[in-house]
């Protein structure tokens, strides 16, 4: 059999009505304040914090540095003159002495012997002085133009001719650069003769006859 109690209506008393008034109050205030949160964080917030930052003013351009200013030259102390080194003496030029003259040779048979020397000591030609004279006295007399016209030379058309009568095919071969190419320039004819007598006989000293 069921109990009675459970279905029998209940009245609520005024303290009762009173409390849950007074909840129910509590729970709005706090719907609305979470309401008010919300409302805050929504876009337009967001839009209207955005405008601000935007209008900020921007920051302003560090300025370059300015250049200290050059000081005046003419305000600078003047720098103390050192004294300079003192520079060694040069030598003295030497002196430039002018070559000495060229030798000058008499035109004679003396002249042309000396003259027949130097260029045969420049050109390493063995020959004396007394050599070259006898030999020059037997074959001509100390003539330069002297020829022979009757020994076997002057048969074959080769004629011995100057000073130590040389043929023409001996003084061609013997000639000495630095004379005429003439057989009958009396240094040349010289020179010719005693460079060949020198590749024979070793010297026109040495040579005592026809040769």
């Amino acid at each position: 059999m069921l109990d009675r109690r459970f279905f029998t209506s209940h009245r609520p008393s005024l303290r009762e009505g009173f409390t849950f008034a007074v909840a129910a109050a509590g729970i709005i205030a706090v719907a609305a304040s979470s309401a008010v949160s919300v409302a805050d964080d929504s876009v337009p917030s967001r839009v209207a914090m955005v405008a601000e930052e935007q209008a900020a003013p921007a920051a302003a351009p560090i300025a370059a540095p300015v250049a200290a200013p050059v000081a005046d030259a003419a305000a600078l102390p003047a720098l103390p003159e050192l004294p300079l080194p003192a520079l060694p003496a040069l030598p003295p030029m030497p002196e430039v002495l002018p070559p000495p003259p060229a030798p000058v040779y008499e035109n004679n048979l003396n002249g042309w012997i000396l003259q027949s020397l130097d260029i045969m000591r420049a050109r390493n030609i063995p020959g004396s002085y007394d050599g070259i004279h006898r030999n020059i006295i037997r074959e001509s007399g100390g003539d330069p133009h002297a020829i022979n016209l009757w020994d076997s030379n002057a048969a074959a058309g080769i004629p011995s001719k100057g000073l130590l009568q040389v043929i023409d095919p001996t003084f061609a071969t013997y000639h000495v650069d630095g004379t005429p190419f003439d057989i009958w320039d009396p240094v040349a004819n010289i020179t010719a003769a005693c460079n060949y007598a020198a590749n024979r006989y070793g010297s026109m000293d040495n040579v005592n006859s026809a040769y």
